[in-house]
């Protein structure tokens, strides 16, 4: 038995960002719906083990719509560590620096940022929300202005249950004077 069409299959699948559809799949590889679906049928029992082949750590799974492949959730802790070990790159100055403002004044606007750091802060901002410390927590009813606010990642990475347990702002200033809100 030719086995073709799954493993052109399982190659799309496995670098597909979403959910891929039956008809797309069917589309792309020029083949009908049927023999895509029957395709399909055998992966799912080829990864799941049911063709008596090893049960993979990973599985096909229908969602949205589509076809895609994720991991089995009897490995989803194991996979998150090496992920976030794997993503753990350090981040710059003016990065350590950005997220320290809009974490003890959130939420923000990046121009709140700008002016407290009297630096522009836009390409700092994109790569925080990039790495899922900050998101958009709304914006200004003034001025419309997005606002940002730091994420349960960050807590996560800093080890802490919530922003009150942060150090207090003037512990960090040099002379223990002021703080963000005098730069205002």
């Amino acid at each position: 038995m030719d086995n073709e069409l799954e493993r052109q299959l399982e190659a799309i699948l496995m670098v597909a960002d979403e959910p891929q559809s039956v008809v797309s799949l069917a589309t792309v590889l020029e083949t009908p719906v049927a023999e895509v679906k029957a395709a399909i049928a055998r992966l799912v029992a080829d990864f799941d083990g049911l063709s008596g082949t090893l049960r993979r750590g990973f599985e096909l799974r229908e969602i949205g719509g589509g076809w895609r492949i994720y991991v089995r959730e009897d490995y989803d802790d194991l996979v998150r560590d090496v992920v976030h070990a794997q993503n753990a790159t350090k981040l710059s100055q003016p990065a350590l620096e950005t997220l320290a403002v809009i974490a003890y004044k959130q939420p923000v606007t990046r121009a709140q940022v700008s002016g407290i750091r009297a630096v522009n802060v836009d390409s700092v901002v994109r790569t925080l929300v990039g790495r899922g410390l900050i998101t958009e927590m709304g914006s200004d009813t003034e001025t419309g202005a997005i606002l940002y606010g730091t994420t349960d990642l960050l807590l996560t990475h800093l080890g802490i249950d919530s922003l009150e347990q942060l150090p207090p702002v003037s512990e960090l200033l040099d002379d223990g004077s002021g703080g963000f809100d005098d730069a205002n």
